[in-house]
Order: structure tokens, then C-alpha cells, then sequence
């Protein structure tokens, strides 16, 4: 990491400087050894805090340092009283092996690392309070929790099918999908390639109020941030080739055309799961969108909760009346795709019709299956998983312990 660069050129530099090791930190400021914080029964000194602002520095912590310092030494205070009161004391061994092992992230032993913090006017002392508060808090969280933070292995199955990693990218979409009844096919042809030319986002949501058939059409068209997986594969290089304000070409869909205008894109530290399949049902309701098929739909929304109650809807129909799938998303009609893409298991989307108008399409989802990486290393999972179960756990019991205790900042 680059704070890690720094640093070790920060230690390397003052080792070099350093021509021997400076003794205990001149106090000139009177007053600085008053208490400066109170954390219930516990005192914090200003010489604390100009200590481990000081250190902060040295480690290149982000921030104002001030402050960080301030939270810090106040949580460190909570940690060890909670510590204490549960019996849980690291020993003087366990502390030195503390220090030594945070000293090897920067490759200098226990006594290296120090001398660079004494040339710096950071006594050994702050960075043994720092370790032992830490130890402290590690082990204290480890005999509370140990138990609730067991992982079974149907929770790191889940995990392993939802989870993601590295970077990906979202993006913030405007839609518009207007349908072409017969007769009307030219004219609506020609306000799609009109409304493609568009770069003005409320010009776009103008039309969409005007002409779009999706939900959407209320807000204009506005559509949330979506990662960029989550859109049908054929959508997705169109949309990765516009800039802000753009608008793709207009795309045909069955008995409709769509447009897409991107309003803003970014790169996110998270990527989405690949979907390696999707389960789906159609039920295909006549009379399209006609005010009556559509009262019918919303009855029907109303009745079902997942895609299995449909069968008991459709019993007694033709068999085409309901269509049950599960495939690949590339395997699957882009128009139901992404309505697909914008619904989360058990919702419905009512934006589809088929047979020229005529065929309303209730879509329901009924759920995503994720590809798991053959590559990773159950074990490893399994322990990070814990670990961050922990460390939710730890940060709700210090919040907690804020919360109950009394901070007196002078």
C-alpha cells in the first residue's frame, strides 16, 4: 500500500538521521500532564494526546489527527476498562510480542521501531499503551464472542455465492421504452431517433413523462445507481460506450422501443457476483395494456408472493399462458432481461407485452443463482467470514460502551 511506502521511507529516513536515541519528550507546555479528556473514572492527559497525534503522523494516518487522536485514546480507555472488569490482562510477554509483531509490518524489529519513534519525540510508552489496548480489547472480544461468531456451512455457502470482489462499475440511467402499436410503427420510430440525439437530462425525462409505458415514467425516467453486470449483456457495452448525457440508439424490443441515456457512471471498490442463471415466470394475460388487463394485473400483484403461486393462477389454462424458466442471462430475451435486472425475487414487472400489443406479460422473479469461485480457499473464507462477524460484534459493544459511559473533554 502507499501509506505503507511512506511510512517505511519516513522510518528508513529517520533511522538514518537518527545519531542516537532521544531520551523521554521535553514537556515545556505547563499543564500539559492536566487531564485533558475524563472517560468515566479515567484520565487522559494532553501529553497523551500530543503523543499519539505525533504517532498518527508517523504512520500517515488520513485525517485531522487532532481529533483522530481524541477518538482514539477514548476508545482505548473504554477498551481496557471493559478489559479489566472482565478479568482479561495481557501479560508483559504477550505485550512485547505485540509490539514486535507490529513492527515487523514495516520490517524493523521491536527495538528499531522504537528508536525511530524516540527520534521522532514518540516515547516507547505510547506505542506499548497503544499495543496493550489492542491485545486487550482482541482478547476481551474473543472470550465474549467467541461463541456467537461460529460460521456454519451453509452460511459460508451463501457467502461464497454472493460474494464479490475487486472493482466494478455502476452507473445512473435514465429509461424510456415506449410501445409501437400497429399502425404507428414509423411515428414511433421517429421519436425514438429524435429523442436519440438528445444530451439534455430534462429534455430526456420530459419525454419519458410524455411517452414511456414503465413505472418509471413518474420520475421521468430515472432509474437507480445499478451495477453494470446487473444489465443484460447485450445492454451492457452500449452503455459503457456513452458519456453522461448520452443517449444509446434506439434499441427494438418486441412490440416497443427502447432508450437508455446515461446521467452519471463510477467506479466502486465492490464488484457484483457474476449470475451464472436466472429463474423467471411469465404469465401472459390478454387484453395488453388495456386499463382493464392492467386493474387485473395489480389484483393478481396483490394475491401471489413467489413465482410458484402462479401455477395455482394458471391452473385450468393452456399450458403457453405460463412460461417458467431458469437460464444464463445471455440466454434470455434482452426486454425481459432487463426488466429482470431491476427486480429483486418475488417482485413483478408489468412494462412487457407480447403479440403486437395484444398480450399483457406479468414477469415475476423468482431468484438469481451466483457463480462461485472455484478458486477460493474454503478454509481462509471461513475465517474471514468469522472475522468480520467478530469485528461487527466488537464495534457494536464499544458503541454500546460509548453510550453508557460518561466523557468529560475539558
Amino acid at each position: 500500500m502507499q501509506s505503507m511506502t511512506r511510512f517505511l521511507a519516513r522510518l528508513a529516513t529517520a533511522v538514518t538521521l537518527a545519531i542516537a536515541p532521544v531520551g523521554a519528550v521535553q514537556v515545556q507546555a505547563q499543564g500539559l500532564f492536566s487531564p485533558a479528556i475524563i472517560v468515566n473514572d479515567l484520565v487522559i492527559t494532553g501529553y497523551e494526546l500530543q503523543q499519539r497525534a505525533e504517532m498518527l503522523r508517523l504512520l500517515n494516518a488520513p485525517g485531522d489527527l487532532q481529533k483522530l487522536a481524541r477518538e482514539q485514546l477514548i476508545d482505548d480507555r473504554l477498551r481496557l476498562q471493559a478489559s479489566f472488569e472482565a478479568g482479561v490482562r495481557p501479560s508483559g510477554e504477550e505485550i512485547l510480542e505485540g509490539m514486535s509483531e507490529f513492527a515487523e509490518r514495516a520490517n524493523l524489529s521491536r527495538d528499531e521501531f522504537i528508536k525511530v519513534l524516540e527520534a521522532n519525540n514518540v516515547s516507547a510508552e505510547t506505542f506499548r499503551d497503544f499495543v496493550k489496548a489492542g491485545l486487550a480489547w482482541r482478547m476481551l472480544v474473543r472470550q465474549r464472542f467467541a461463541g456467537r461468531a461460529t460460521v456454519s456451512e451453509d452460511e459460508v455457502d451463501r457467502a461464497l455465492a454472493a460474494d464479490g470482489s475487486g472493482s466494478s462499475v455502476r452507473v445512473l440511467l435514465s429509461e424510456i421504452i415506449m410501445p409501437m402499436p400497429p399502425q404507428q410503427e414509423e411515428t414511433v420510430r421517429a421519436r425514438a431517433a429524435r429523442i436519440s440525439q438528445m444530451t439534455s437530462t430534462s429534455e430526456f425525462s420530459a419525454e419519458a413523462r410524455r411517452y414511456s409505458a414503465t413505472p418509471s415514467r413518474g420520475n421521468g425516467g430515472r432509474l437507480p445507481w445499478r451495477d453494470i453486470k446487473e444489465l443484460p449483456p447485450v445492454l451492457q457495452p452500449l452503455v459503457l460506450a456513452l458519456k453522461p448525457g448520452e443517449v444509446t440508439d434506439p434499441l427494438p424490443i418486441p412490440n416497443a422501443i427502447a432508450l437508455f441515456q446515461l446521467r452519471d457512471i463510477e467506479e466502486t471498490g465492490y464488484s457484483a457476483p457474476e449470475i451464472s442463471s436466472i429463474d423467471y415466470a411469465a404469465y401472459y394475460m390478454p387484453g395488453g395494456r388495456s386499463e382493464e388487463t392492467l386493474a387485473k394485473a395489480r389484483v393478481l400483484q396483490g394475491r401471489v408472493d413467489r413465482c410458484d403461486d402462479l401455477y395455482g393462477i394458471a391452473k385450468g389454462q393452456p399450458a403457453e399462458v405460463l412460461e417458467r424458466g431458469t437460464l444464463p442471462p445471455a440466454e434470455i430475451p434482452t426486454d425481459i432481461a432487463y426488466e429482470l435486472s431491476k427486480l429483486d425475487a418475488g417482485e413483478v414487472s408489468t412494462a412487457l407485452t407480447r403479440a403486437n400489443g395484444q398480450t399483457l406479460v406479468f414477469l415475476m422473479l423468482c431468484g438469481r443463482t451466483n457463480k462461485i469461485a472455484e478458486d477460493v480457499d474454503r478454509q481462509e473464507f471461513t475465517l474471514g467470514l468469522r472475522n468480520r462477524r467478530l469485528t461487527a460484534l466488537a464495534d457494536g459493544y464499544l458503541a454500546q460502551l460509548r453510550a453508557d459511559s460518561r466523557i468529560v473533554q475539558k
